[in-house]
């Protein structure tokens, strides 16, 4: 299966299938972290033909997401003498796509990438349309560019070894996509198991062409692809709060689609109904669903360093009823808080 992404400057495939050999006639560096390199290494190097093939491993983990991380990867490029026509191949989860993805962009000012995602949440969301970065203190994925891959190989054979946790953290990702655009897909998700091999093929297959629709008509996230972060305005800060630590992506996404139903609910953009049928949906994941937020104010405050606001107005993507959504900078703060202050 063949997805093509095309935007006015580039187009690449996605595909979805067993990973086939891939040959290049230049230098290259794999970067990955130890889970993965221990696990699917010597199977990913066995697929690669290149003119030098090198590999940098670095740590696991979002709180290693950072400047630091970067110039490791850095570094090794400039020790193997990677030059501009060099690639590098992002093989793991969404942390490092979107280091890879970032290391490439500024290296040399911008060499190409390739994506060879491992994890359900980065073949499903993260390995696809090109936002690459790291996070600072101030918050998530802060830093960084617009920068897309030469290509996307997903193999969900790779979904084999991953943990449970990992797992429905990446069905938060999907279960996004079906509320902001494609109710039958939701209710495809209420009735289907996606533990079994073909359900999440196929569910793999609807999010990537969704996400690919909406990247191709909004590669820079000036209008529809804003709707993409359904759950991320809230759940951003709850990683930014709890230091990456408590919560992988996912699951911190999820617990901020619960967040934005119950504003849509408070103004009335969807029912009581369909708000509980979507956190039921993420319940049968085993995904967090709840959180104590200790300090409103401070919590709020945090909105104003999503990337998606602008001066003094928050932008949120609330859904309309289950298969729609609307972006939008007008919710007034006194709704906001009395969202925040039920989860307290």
């Amino acid at each position: 299966m063949i997805v093509n992404i095309s935007l006015p400057d580039t187009s690449y495939d996605i595909t979805i299938d067993k990973l086939q050999k891939i040959t290049l006639d230049k230098k290259v560096v794999v970067v990955t972290n130890p889970t993965i390199s221990a696990l699917h290494l010597d199977y990913l190097l066995s697929k690669i033909n290149a003119t030098d093939l090198s590999v940098v491993t670095i740590p696991d983990g979002e709180q290693y997401k950072n400047m630091k991380t970067i110039e490791q990867i850095l570094e090794h490029c400039f020790e193997h003498k990677l030059n501009r026509s060099s690639m590098l191949i992002a093989f793991g989860g969404g942390v490092i796509g979107d280091m890879t993805g970032f290391a490439a962009s500024i290296y040399q000012r911008g060499i190409d990438f390739i994506q060879i995602p491992t994890t359900l949440l980065s073949q499903v969301d993260a390995s696809v349309g090109g936002k690459t970065g790291i996070n600072n203190k101030f918050g998530k994925n802060l830093v960084g560019a617009f920068h897309q891959p030469k290509a996307v190989y997903i193999n969900p054979f790779f979904l084999t070894t991953l943990p449970k946790r990992e797992f429905s953290a990446g069905v938060a990702e999907i279960v996004k996509m079906a509320v902001c655009f494609d109710k039958d897909f939701f209710n495809w998700l209420e009735n289907n198991d996606l533990q079994n091999t073909e359900n999440i093929k196929i569910a793999i297959q609807k999010s990537v062409e969704t996400k690919a629709n909406v990247v191709s008509q909004d590669e820079k996230e000036q209008g529809i692809r804003a709707a993409l972060n359904y759950g991320h305005t809230f759940g951003h800060v709850v990683e930014n709060e709890t230091k990456y630590k408590k919560y992988l992506h996912g699951e911190a996404v999820g617990i901020g689609m619960v967040m934005a139903n119950n504003l849509s609910v408070k103004l009335e953009i969807m029912s009581v109904d369909e708000a509980l049928k979507i956190e039921n949906l993420l319940k049968k994941y085993n995904i967090p669903t709840t959180y104590k937020i200790k300090d409103i104010e401070d919590f709020y405050e945090h909105f104003f360093l999503d990337k998606k606001s602008l001066d003094d107005k928050i932008k949120f993507i609330l859904p309309i009823g289950i298969g729609d959504c609307k972006i939008t900078n007008e919710v007034q703060k006194d709704i906001v808080l009395e969202v925040l202050r039920d989860m307290k």
